[in-house]
């Protein structure tokens, strides 16, 4: 019998298997359009990010199997009212916990404890959840940790914590206020019932301890230069702890990343691309432009990847991809995994109808904000 974790297992493979079969069927042709021995393979890949990558999917599993922010989830929507004050909640609530734990994981816990509270009342659950998608995507803005577009960038532009943190929290919170002043737009002021819900994760004391406590140190450890030790240091603890974290963590997730570093390294070395990049950058925009187009035709973390050898901007070049993660669907896979959690029809079209408006608004505001 198929239990719920090994649904979400099926459906995290299915997303990726696309992206990973597309991955190793680039990289024999970009080797032969670009020799590289074994040792420049390696050299593409940018193993901090993969170590501070791995570390943080194993803690933030680990507080999310714990059920400590399921239960907090659900303690915030009990003062809920109204149907909009409930989407406001909702966006707040999703916002911060991207910032905290990553977009990915705080949809997989906002979304289903929303389809949950539709069932017991009359609510847009498709609009709920396209809000949570591009909460998600605000909120994560505005930390290191947030998604892995800002982990890699951190990672290469070496400042520090709080110095990249600074940075990003001003268009974070412009693209937090603009979603949450199109609150009122989606949402009526009706009276909603939402208690009742379904019921809450079973709660696991020593697993939410000891992720709690394993955060700070973690982000510490990889502030410093060291997100691989760290890496192994916390997967060592939860190996010995709490195995079923580590059953559960979508390994094939490191696995697409490390072949996103080779191939767009070695598509970044193609002579027509080498040459053509340089110039896209001098154009109105620079970084922050290219990285949102870009952004809209391959995703917002590969298109970190590859601009990032071709730019010192990386402020720009990191507020350019936050913002390229509205617009299309693909922009950011957050969006692509809440439209395939709540598998509603038509709800495609209609993310777009508020996506691409919040793209739009959210290059004018950027523009203004960064300086000449």
């Amino acid at each position: 019998m198929l239990t719920p974790l090994h649904l979400r297992l099926i459906r995290q493979w299915l997303r990726q298997e696309w992206l990973l079969a597309l991955l190793l069927a680039l990289f024999p042709i970009l080797l032969v359009l670009v020799p590289t021995g074994p040792k420049g393979i390696a050299a593409l890949v940018d193993w901090k990010t993969i170590g501070a990558l791995a570390g943080l999917m194993v803690v933030s599993r680990g507080l999310e199997l714990s059920g400590a922010i399921d239960r907090a989830g659900r303690a915030l929507l009990a003062h809920v009212r109204t149907e909009r004050g409930l989407a406001w909640v909702l966006v707040v609530f999703a916002a911060a916990l991207s910032a905290v734990v990553t977009n990915d994981v705080a949809l997989f816990v906002t979304v289903p404890l929303t389809l949950g509270l539709a069932r017991t009342a009359p609510l847009p659950a498709g609009r709920l959840v396209i809000f949570q998608a591009l909460a998600v995507n605000a909120g994560s803005t505005g930390s290191p940790v947030g998604n892995p577009q800002n982990l890699f960038l951190w990672q290469v532009s070496g400042a520090g914590f709080p110095e990249f943190l600074l940075t990003m929290l001003p268009l974070a919170a412009a693209m937090l206020a603009i979603l949450l002043a199109l609150v009122p737009l989606g949402f009526a002021a009706r009276p909603v019932v939402v208690s009742g819900c379904t019921s809450p994760l079973p709660l696991a004391p020593q697993l939410a301890v000891v992720s709690c406590a394993a955060y700070a140190p973690f982000l510490f450890l990889v502030n410093a230069g060291l997100a691989l030790p760290a890496a192994a240091v916390v997967i060592g603890v939860y190996a010995l702890g709490f195995r079923q974290v580590l059953r559960g963590l979508d390994w094939p997730l490191i696995v697409v990343f490390v072949l996103m570093f080779v191939d767009l390294g070695l598509l970044s070395r193609l002579p027509v691309i080498a040459a053509a990049v340089p110039g896209l950058l001098d154009w109105p925009g620079g970084a922050f432009a290219l990285g949102a187009v870009l952004s809209q035709g391959m995703s917002n973390v590969p298109a970190a990847i590859f601009l990032a050898p071709f730019t010192d901007d990386w402020r720009g070049l990191a507020w350019g991809v936050s913002v390229g993660g509205f617009g299309l669907a693909i922009g950011s896979l957050a969006n692509l995994i809440a439209l395939r959690l709540a598998r509603q029809p038509g709800l495609w079209l209609e993310f777009h109808l508020w996506s691409v408006p919040m793209l739009i608004l959210a290059l004018t505001i950027g523009t203004l904000m960064l300086p000449g």
